[in-house]
């Protein structure tokens, strides 16, 4: 399973909103400037965490992105779902897509395990958690 640029992008555009002064609109400029991310591409990421919910947009002078919930709320698997759809390895571990075989397929269970440790890693941190590592990171002259 590989993560996407947009799915990597849109983690790092919530963690600087996270860093961000709370109810204070960053704009996209911004956040492409301190992530080196072309503000082209992060309009095609902030779309999807829109329509997702995830975050909101202020119009208007002084207007940029907002969360539209505090950090400890939201999870990395939350964040990376709307621009990388299903985390599963293969397409019948989520039901999407099944052959006659799963009845009898011993690596579906392989599939299976797979999952649940991703799911298990991505559903468990949250935005909030990574707030906290990157300000332990920048205290310590890192990043």
């Amino acid at each position: 399973m590989k993560i996407s640029t947009k799915g990597r992008y849109a983690l790092r555009l919530m963690l600087d909103l996270a860093l961000s002064d709370p109810g204070v609109p960053v704009p996209l400029r911004d956040v492409a400037q301190r992530q080196d991310i072309s503000d082209k591409y992060l309009e095609q990421i902030v779309t999807p965490l829109s329509r997702a919910g995830l975050v909101r947009s202020v119009r208007g002078a002084g207007g940029g992105y907002l969360l539209t919930r505090d950090p400890a709320e939201y999870t990395v698997g939350e964040i990376l779902r709307p621009l990388e759809g299903s985390l599963a390895p293969v397409s019948c571990v989520d039901g999407s897509e099944c052959c006659g075989r799963a009845e009898q397929c011993v690596t579906l269970e392989v599939w299976r395990e797979i999952q649940q440790a991703v799911s298990g890693v991505v559903d468990h941190i949250t935005l909030a958690q990574l707030v906290e590592r990157q300000r332990q990171k920048a205290a310590q002259g890192c990043c």
